[in-house]
């Protein structure tokens, strides 16, 4: 009798699983971060060996690993349906957790090495995270490592700044409602609660909706330092009413004042990360025309940096 044949090995430096989902095949990876840890991501590409443009979904803070990514492939995949539909490979990923003020307390990473092994000056934080995602994925035979573009929504918009800061990899970004307080250097006021103690704080309805209050309120030698280095085109994306609209539109205006290649549109909606519709519970995705609209938008402007 025969025994069952055995199931396929998988190569444990490049963990990589295939699933169905709604009829359609998604790689899921664990790819290694600078210090050894693991971040999961989920990969969809059109049809055919490539290579292809690719372009990185990120969204709000970190955390919540597999699980995350699987729900998101799931109920918050027309973006990315869209993208591949258009010719894009296109991935979910997800990264450490948010350190409250690591950006600001930590300095630039410095990396070097003793007795043989890495020595970093801080542990990594998420948008570095990103960067090591960034760099596997350019190994992929199906990824034109030339073509690499990104979309960041809310704190992922603010990550997208960090990243074209420091590195030079990436083709064209997509900040959407950037919430770039701290890329900024913005000192809260008292409509941010702030925590003494554990010195985490809570933004999330700091009323930061007028341009002449956020320049007010940043540092602005330093936000212009952190800006000085980007190359990246990027396209600054608000939201019309939204509380820390004064923060998105200044983050574009300093990107602009600096010379940057950098456009802005916004937008009349309701959802916050209105870029990546959702299902509802009738299984349907929920989005309008504003939505629909804000999409092509963000998917045009893309293949137009993107596209050889």
């Amino acid at each position: 009798m025969n025994s069952p044949a055995a199931p396929p090995a998988l190569d444990p430096d490049h963990v990589a699983i295939t699933e169905v989902v709604d009829g359609r095949p998604v790689e899921l990876m664990y790819v290694e971060t600078w210090d050894g840890l693991y971040a999961p991501i989920g990969l969809r590409r059109p049809e055919g060996p490539g290579p292809f443009p690719l372009v990185l979904l990120a969204a709000g803070n970190g955390g919540e690993g597999m699980a995350w990514i699987r729900d998101a492939l799931r109920n918050r995949a027309w973006t990315m349906d869209r993208l591949v539909e258009a010719g894009f490979a296109c991935a979910w990923l997800r990264y450490r957790t948010e350190v409250e003020l690591g950006y600001n307390d930590g300095g630039r990473l410095v990396r070097d090495r003793r007795q043989g092994r890495e020595m970093f000056s801080r542990s990594p934080l998420e948008y570095e995270d990103e960067i090591a995602i960034i760099e596997y994925l350019k190994t992929l035979p199906y990824v034109d490592p030339d073509r690499i573009g990104l979309i960041g929504m809310s704190h992922g918009g603010e990550m997208v700044l960090k990243i074209a800061s420091e590195y030079h990899g990436v083709a064209a970004a997509v900040a959407s409602e950037p919430a770039a307080h701290e890329f900024l250097a913005l000192t809260p006021d008292d409509s941010a609660d702030v925590n003494l103690g554990g010195r985490l704080r809570d933004i999330e309805e700091m009323q930061m909706a007028e341009v002449d209050k956020v320049r007010a309120r940043i540092d602005m030698d330093l936000a212009r330092a952190r800006i000085a280095p980007i190359r990246t085109p990027i396209l600054v994306m608000g939201r019309d009413g939204d509380h820390l609209q004064g923060i998105f539109r200044t983050t574009y205006e300093l990107l602009a004042e600096a010379g940057k290649p950098v456009e802005w549109v916004s937008h009349d909606h309701g959802l916050h990360g209105y870029v990546y519709p959702v299902r509802g519970a009738d299984g349907a995705y929920e989005l309008d025309d504003v939505q629909v609209r804000a999409i092509d938008g963000v998917i045009a402007w893309l293949a137009r940096h993107l596209r050889p």
